[in-house]
């Protein structure tokens, strides 16, 4: 892709990540739960896990829980948590498998992408069990659905939040250091056959709960973004959100928005 990961890709993210995405719904746990019969023995390690969302959802489901990020602040979010059962690691999926032993269930959520995935495939397949699974949890939670049905708030105003960061870091997406023209990387499913898994198993949560957000979490959920985290804006992050506020404001004077929320992809595969 003429890309390349950078410690810069989510700097400064993390705060506003654990504020301003929509949790992962609770029917989640529960279709991996039966799918892949957790019943509270084996160990999970979430690979990319962020502030520690979905690990901390699925932590009761297994003995013991690992996440790991290359984000120091992500990690140091996901501590703050004080979840008993969960160790949390700053480490690189490319560093994989460390020292971390085997596992009954690997996840990843909304981060294969930004890895070197042959090579994390090749090195996660031997980390899991006889009998485990590698699960690719697809969601988009920093915004909802789009339509026009009546909501109780008024929706964000996502195509104008889009175009003023548009005005202010370009109309290339922004990653790290770097730009994504084309988007990242697609073809998760060539590279896990390529490296020995069989499948997949599709599942999906359904969901259509509408969400009702506040101003400060719309800001964070922008600002969770790689193509919008605060490092980018440089000098001129302040004038951006005091632009995104007012913006926010016209739309819903009393502060507030509500959103359907997205339905959530499981894909399973076996090693």
């Amino acid at each position: 892709m003429g890309w390349s990961w950078d410690p810069s890709l989510y700097e400064g993210s993390a705060p506003h990540y654990a504020v301003g995405r929509m949790a992962y719904p609770a029917s989640l746990g529960d279709v991996l739960r039966d799918a892949l019969g957790l019943d509270g023995t084996g160990r999970l390690l979430d690979v990319g896990c962020g502030p520690g969302s979905l690990t901390r959802l699925l932590a009761p489901l297994v003995a013991t829980a690992v996440g790991v990020d290359a984000d120091p602040g992500m990690i140091a979010e996901a501590r703050r948590s004080g979840v008993p059962g969960i160790e949390w690691r700053q480490l690189r999926a490319e560093e994989l498998p460390a020292d971390l032993g085997t596992f009954r269930l690997v996840t990843f959520a909304q981060s294969f992408h930004w890895m070197d995935q042959e090579r994390v495939a090749r090195a996660v397949r031997p980390m899991i069990e006889t009998g485990g699974a590698w699960v690719h949890v697809a969601a988009v939670t920093d915004r909802g659905v789009h339509g026009d049905d009546p909501l109780p708030q008024p929706r964000p105003p996502w195509d104008q939040v889009d175009e003023l960061v548009a005005r202010h870091l370009g109309r290339v997406r922004r990653a790290g250091q770097g730009l994504l023209p084309s988007g990242t990387r697609g073809g998760e499913e060539d590279v896990l056959r390529g490296a020995g898994f069989r499948g997949p198993q599709r599942l999906e949560v359904v969901r259509g709960d509408v969400v009702e957000r506040s101003t400060d979490e719309i800001v964070s959920a922008v600002h969770s973004l790689s193509s919008a985290a605060p490092h980018l804006f440089g000098r001129r992050l302040q004038e951006f959100d005091d632009e995104l506020r007012a913006l926010l404001r016209s739309a819903s004077p009393s502060g507030t928005f509500a959103e359907r929320a997205r339905d959530v992809g499981v894909v399973i595969w076996r090693p």
